[in-house]
């Protein structure tokens, strides 16, 4: 596919102002969250006396509401023929439930916190996965999601850092810390309700009428269900980033230097995201999900063996990179197979799909923990990877039908 005109310069200077206001947008509300969560399994398991097995119920159940809800949202955003409006209600309510994290004095009062703060993330989700392929030239949208994935990443690097830094400056203070986590959050909003312009559009088209009808969903192509299963074999071979953050602390990591797991996985994931999606745009997009599987395997294998904090950070870098070569490569592809009347919906499944298996994902890593330890269940995580690979390997391409 040719690129549109314009597109030969740089990507990053190709790409519309919208795509750079989403993604500012998912750096401030990642700021926001990571500077919480990446305290919050330290959080529940010390202070309020939370099992690992606990912890990988609570992100699980969290994650797959998320994912469930976005097949309404996109599905409601294909009915209307409009998403600015839902991404922003998504991303105010996740806003509001920031400072019910450092107010919890129970484990319930987390596990409601962070359900809410998950039911913003499945209202937005599909609706601003959508607006950055509507406003993107077909040619760009690998860039434009690893882009949005890039900057969304950094939020997730200054997050951790900010925790690390006020941990230290507050002595360990975790509910004063997490409470500074509000104010980037509420900054998102206004960045989001300020900068990002619905596309123009034409007359409604009859199926968008009724997203999820059978006929509608028949719409949805082979190649679509193909990367549904693909995301969905991914996701089953990694789960929470907070068993990074137990198995670095495990293996000696000072609780006030938690974040640096973060710090690491997120500086990785930041730096690569946008020339995955660059390569994404122009490179065999099977080999991509592949180097993302090793890098999977690799990293497993990493955490599974660690004996020290540095091999655990080497682990959690490793993880960003795997993050940073398939994540922005899926929404990509969702984006290229289905209809664009249906992308909203098309979206929606694919995370009802990955959102399923992150929760089965991570009862069977807390349950390994419990049972066998850290070793047992990241070597888990290597063994599904690898057939993941072989399964992946095993065929020639993923077929992407012309925009």
């Amino acid at each position: 596919m040719s690129l549109p005109p314009g597109s030969r310069r740089q990507p990053w200077r190709a790409l519309p102002a919208g795509i750079w206001a989403l993604g500012f947008g998912s750096l401030l509300m990642d700021t926001s969250s990571e500077l919480i969560h990446s305290l919050l399994p330290v959080f529940m398991v010390t202070v309020l006396g939370a099992s690992v097995v606990t912890v990988g119920l609570v992100e699980g159940v969290a994650e797959a509401t998320a994912a469930m809800l976005k097949v309404v949202s996109g599905a409601l955003s294909d009915w209307l023929g409009r998403r600015k409006a839902q991404m922003v209600l998504g991303y105010a309510l996740a806003a509001l439930t920031k400072p019910l994290f450092p107010l919890a004095t129970s484990v319930g009062w987390v596990f409601t916190a962070r359900f809410a703060d998950r039911i913003g993330k499945g209202i937005r989700g599909a609706p601003r996965d959508v607006l950055v392929a509507d406003i993107t030239p077909a040619g760009l949208r690998g860039a434009a999601y690893g882009l949005r994935q890039a900057l969304d990443s950094v939020g997730a690097l200054l997050g951790p850092s900010l925790a690390l830094a006020f941990m230290v400056i507050l002595s360990g203070d975790i509910r004063t810390v997490m409470w500074i986590g509000v104010v980037p959050a509420l900054l998102a909003v206004g960045v989001l309700t300020a900068f990002v312009r619905e596309p123009e559009r034409g007359p409604a088209r009859p199926a968008a009428r009724s997203p999820l009808a059978m006929a509608s969903v028949r719409r949805l192509s082979s190649g679509f269900w193909l990367v549904v299963l693909v995301g969905a074999v991914f996701t089953l071979a990694r789960f929470s980033e907070a068993f990074l953050v137990l198995r670095a602390q495990e293996v000696g990591l000072a609780v006030a230097f938690v974040p640096l797991v973060m710090i690491v996985m997120a500086a990785f994931y930041a730096a690569a995201a946008f020339p995955a999606g660059v390569a994404a745009d122009r490179v065999d997009q099977r080999k991509l999900l592949l180097v993302g599987l090793v890098l999977l395997i690799m990293s497993d294998l990493a955490l599974a063996f660690a004996a020290s904090p540095m091999l655990a950070l080497v682990g959690a870098a490793l993880w960003g990179l795997h993050m940073a070569f398939t994540q922005g490569l899926l929404s990509k592809l969702v984006a290229d197979t289905a209809p664009a009347d249906l992308r909203g919906t098309a979206f929606g499944l694919f995370n009802l799909v990955s959102g399923g298996a992150l929760l089965l994902a991570n009862l069977i890593a807390g349950a390994l923990w419990s049972a066998f330890g850290a070793t047992a269940t990241f070597a888990a995580g290597a063994a599904f990877a690898a057939v993941a690979a072989i399964g992946v390997s095993a065929r020639r391409a993923i077929d992407v039908p012309a925009a």
